[in-house]
């Protein structure tokens, strides 16, 4: 199989910070065959490779040498019933959000909490995507990745991705693994995860008091419409950096200089801090740089007004780490990938 290698082409499309950069050659890859073609090619000219996914967790920071690799594969099945548990899997180019609604359309609970987050079922697990309440390692199943250091495929447990906070082994051993596909257990008799106020106010609000995962689902994505502009309006990423996670001293000392300081204590006795409420006390809500930005509702969120470059962004970035660590004593990590590396 000979793969369809396309020059210097614009990534502007692939990328939801529409950051206008070029691939010094690119190809979409459709299934495992495309993919190990595409691999082999590489291997043969020497090129290096950079996987692409939905483009929602990277910044480009100039043109791209090598080749770039955009997974399109696609497929979603049932494969096992237990009582009510039901396991599920998605080929790792399908749109994430579609995937979510298609497992509520079966009668699945368990996703409904990760609604609207942008991105590729094959990402999501490199991040161990989570919002309100819920992350991937909650209702994942295992998953198929290729090991391009051996061309072998290897099955993954929960126990052998060493999922963290917005960390796995794929993010912690870059460029080894390519994720083919992942597996959920699902459950028709899901328990809600409503610990969140906005998301149980905003049911209230619509006289919802037995909520199905499918009400909980359009309330999320209600809440996320409201709260995070659209990539396709407003260049961006989500949120940009990690809420830090400190220990109970640092956490303690800033509560007593800043009351009304925003934190959630931890199973291990650390303390994790709201990002946004760190950027926007330290007055970068809404700041515009160019066209490299903060965004006016949300500081978590950097954005591209329209022209900004990768590096634009990125120093924008970095001044607001370098002004929250000098404010507060916090570090905080960035969440987007950065390519090429920096």
């Amino acid at each position: 199989m000979t793969p369809v290698i396309d020059e210097a082409v614009s990534l502007k499309p692939w990328n939801t910070f529409g950051v206008d950069a070029r691939a010094a050659r690119f190809t979409e890859v459709a299934d495992d065959a495309g993919l190990i073609a595409a691999l082999a090619y590489a291997t043969a000219q020497r090129l290096p490779v950079h996987l692409l996914g939905g483009g929602s967790n990277i910044l480009l920071l100039g043109d791209v040498p090598g080749l770039v690799i955009r997974m399109a594969s696609r497929g979603r099945r049932l494969l096992e019933t237990q009582g009510s548990r039901v396991m599920v899997e998605a080929e790792a180019g399908e749109p994430w959000h579609e995937f979510v609604c298609w497992t509520l359309a079966q009668g699945l609970g368990g996703m409904e909490n990760l609604s609207l987050i942008p991105g590729t079922v094959g990402a999501a697990p490199m991040q161990n995507v989570g919002a309100y309440g819920v992350e991937v390692k909650d209702v994942f199943a295992g998953l198929t990745a290729l090991d391009r250091h051996t061309g072998e495929l290897q099955d993954f447990t929960l126990a052998d991705c060493r999922f963290g906070y917005r960390d796995s082994l794929f993010k912690q051993q870059p460029g080894r693994w390519v994720i083919l596909r992942v597996r959920f257990w699902l459950d028709r008799e899901a328990p809600l995860h409503l610990e969140y106020g906005p998301v149980r106010n905003r049911l209230a609000e619509q006289g919802i008091t037995v909520p199905t995962p499918k009400a909980v689902s359009e309330a999320i994505c209600q809440i996320r419409r409201e709260k995070l502009p659209d990539p396709a309006v407003l260049g961006n990423a989500g949120s940009f950096f990690k809420n830090p996670v400190v220990p109970q001293a640092l956490a303690q000392a800033l509560t007593q200089q800043w009351p009304g300081m925003v934190s959630y204590p931890q199973p291990d006795g650390q303390v994790k801090l709201a990002a946004g409420w760190l950027i926007e006390q330290a007055g970068w809500k809404g700041h515009r740089r160019g066209d490299a930005g903060v965004h006016k509702d949300q500081a978590l969120v950097l954005v591209n007004h329209g022209a900004a470059t990768g590096a634009q962004i990125l120093a924008l970035a970095r001044d607001i780490q370098a002004d929250i660590h000098a404010r507060f004593g916090v570090t905080l990590e960035m969440e987007p990938n950065l390519l090429p590396g920096a």
